[in-house]
């Protein structure tokens, strides 16, 4: 607990899909993209791997059935799944660990922090759901920053990243994520439950099509 807490795919992808925003803070305006459940789920059916990084916002919005459901989804489209589990995402220890086995997740779908990090820079999408200090990349650079020092999932390095959020609001040690206006990352704004669902419907319709 204590050692916790101490043309690419993108560019080709972020050529057609995003809306750019504004998030007004401070001191000055950062621009970030975000993306339609429509956009989010042809990303998924693009990618052949894809790591989903769980956190508190999952636990909030009650979503880990539907992350079930996409895990399923994306597994019969030949999409290699992994979960990136960080020792401290929630609220205690192992707190995703509990959610994802209550959805009944393959547990060999299951990696920890220092097991997975490794394949990020390989993996065509990390989808975050909810997890903000845990993929803050401000640990690793930001020596200014209360987190700095902190291990953190290397989902920064991933040719993609998708994070479902509700706002830009910051996370539970109240700073702001870099990994927002990265343009390599999408917001899917909204509640992460909902959110899952309306990718899950755009899937079969796209692989009707």
């Amino acid at each position: 607990m204590c050692k916790a807490m101490n043309r690419s795919f993108a560019n080709v992808l972020f050529g057609a899909f995003g809306q750019l925003q504004t998030k007004a803070g401070h001191v000055e305006q950062r621009p970030v993209r975000s993306a339609s459940p429509e956009e989010a789920a042809s990303i998924l059916e693009a990618a052949s791997s894809v790591i989903i990084v769980p956190g508190y916002g999952l636990a909030v919005a009650q979503a880990q059935h539907k992350i079930r459901e996409l895990f399923d989804a994306l597994t019969r489209r030949g999409v290699d799944v992994k979960f990136g589990i960080h020792p401290v995402a929630g609220r205690m220890p192992g707190h995703m660990n509990v959610l994802l086995a209550e959805a009944d997740i393959p547990y060999d779908r299951l990696f920890e922090m220092d097991d997975i990090n490794g394949e990020f820079a390989q993996c065509d999408v990390a989808l975050v759901i909810g997890a903000n200090d845990v993929t803050n990349p401000a640990a690793r650079t930001d020596k200014s920053s209360p987190i700095y020092g902190m291990p953190i999932l290397d989902v920064d390095k991933a040719r993609t990243v998708m994070v479902i959020k509700r706002s830009m609001n910051p996370g539970f040690a109240g700073i702001d994520n870099p990994l927002y206006y990265m343009d390599k990352t999408l917001m899917l704004f909204g509640d992460a439950k909902a959110f899952v669902s309306e990718i899950l419907k755009e899937l079969p319709a796209r692989a009707a099509a």
